[in-house]
């Protein structure tokens, strides 16, 4: 599906163009995202409940007949980065280091499925999706590789199936062991709805979410406390999430209810228990949260996104500061509710604002961080919108 060319997608043209003397054979690009509710619940068979972006990571590209990977990425000061070439039939993990693991990964994962990209392609990568501040910044740009690697071999594949594919460039290639929600959110979102997604049995539902018709609006706070998922403290957290299903005899947290889960507690080591309450009560808000969201009670989210963070915070202990800075002065100043978005350690927080109380309450933000000596944050509004796909 070709959608409107995106000021990412017409850099990345420029930038091919300029880089290799002719235009590229066509751009693909995809959205960075921000989750409404249900964090760290889809590595364990969950539900959540993302939307998509306006921020778009695009990636020009041609095919090459050399069998080559050649990448290049265009800086926020126009310059280039040009990685040195990979030959795609010789991609194996630990064999590309850095921010190139993850288009190289990308080629390995779709190599390993028997796609023909093997004859090698020319991609150039240009995108506006804040790197480091948990809205997927990697997934944006691996989505929209692989929908660029697949597009140059004339293979049409479905997006859960993409999703897995580049899930598994991310655990498997760069070494993170992200789960699957932010891939399915970049390829399958749209406007104006938020995606209510079950991990399990990978069925999904488009929910209307237009905040700005019910004189609402999410607001992005960027805290700029860089994070990252290739570090311990998310790996540790999932492999304590699988050790508990197995001490309880389940496949997954997924399958312990919330009427199950004083039961389920104490039948825990301690160490393992605030994993576990924080899983079944963030399933149970996502529940929740889709069920106002059909009602259109948008408003009342609020509190269910201030819940989540407090378990985010307390029980799965991946906030930071600067989080609980941006959570705690914007609904002190008139938010409805708010919680840290994304695998935690940094990132970013969103808060859901009444239009009319925009101003003040990102007054009262950037006044907290200067109050604590923190770095400014930025923030903006976020609008769900449209997921990944070819520009031109």
């Amino acid at each position: 599906m070709t959608q409107a060319t995106s000021a990412p997608a017409a850099k990345a043209a420029e930038a091919f163009k300029r880089l290799h003397g002719r235009a590229p054979d066509g751009v693909w690009s995809a959205p960075g995202r921000v989750n409404l509710i249900g964090e760290h619940t889809d590595y364990n068979d969950g539900y959540v409940l993302p939307f998509a972006l306006p921020h778009r990571t695009a990636v020009a590209a041609s095919p090459r007949a050399d069998g080559a990977l050649a990448v290049s990425t265009l800086g926020d000061d126009g310059g280039v980065q040009e990685a040195a070439p990979v030959v795609v039939a010789d991609l194996a993990p630990g064999t590309v280091r850095g921010w190139a693991a993850y288009p190289s990964g990308v080629a390995w994962a779709l190599r390993e499925q028997d796609i023909p990209v093997t004859a090698g392609a020319d991609l150039v990568i240009a995108g506006d999706v804040p790197a480091g501040a948990g809205l997927s910044s990697s997934h944006a740009l691996e989505c929209a590789v692989a929908l660029a690697l697949l597009g140059l071999a004339g293979v049409t594949a479905e997006r859960p199936d993409i999703a897995r594919w580049v899930q598994r460039s991310e655990n498997d290639f760069v070494g993170a062991p992200t789960g699957i929600l932010d891939q399915t959110a970049s390829l399958s979102c749209i406007e104006a709805h938020a995606l209510f997604y079950d991990v399990r049995s990978g069925k999904s539902e488009q929910v209307a979410f237009d905040a700005a018709a019910s004189g609402l609006e999410v607001l992005v706070i960027d805290t700029r406390a860089s994070h990252s998922h290739v570090d311990g403290g998310y790996g540790a957290r999932r492999a304590g999430c699988e050790r508990a299903a197995g001490i309880l005899g389940v496949p997954a947290l997924r399958d312990v209810d919330i009427t199950e889960l004083d039961e389920a507690l104490v039948r825990l080591p301690e160490e393992l228990r605030p994993l576990v309450r924080h899983v079944v009560t963030e399933n149970d808000r996502v529940l929740k949260t889709v069920d106002l969201l059909r009602a259109g009670r948008l408003a009342d989210i609020g509190p269910l996104l201030s819940a989540s963070h407090m378990s985010l915070d307390e029980d799965y202990r991946v906030s930071c500061l600067e989080l609980d800075v941006a959570v705690d002065s914007s609904t002190a100043a008139g938010a409805l509710g708010a919680r840290m978005t994304g695998g935690g350690f940094g990132g970013s927080a969103i808060a859901l604002v009444p239009v009319d109380r925009h101003e003040e309450v990102e007054r009262a933000v950037l006044a907290a961080f200067a109050a604590r000596s923190l770095v400014r944050p930025r923030l903006f509004t976020a609008v769900p919108s449209a997921g990944a796909g070819r520009d031109r």
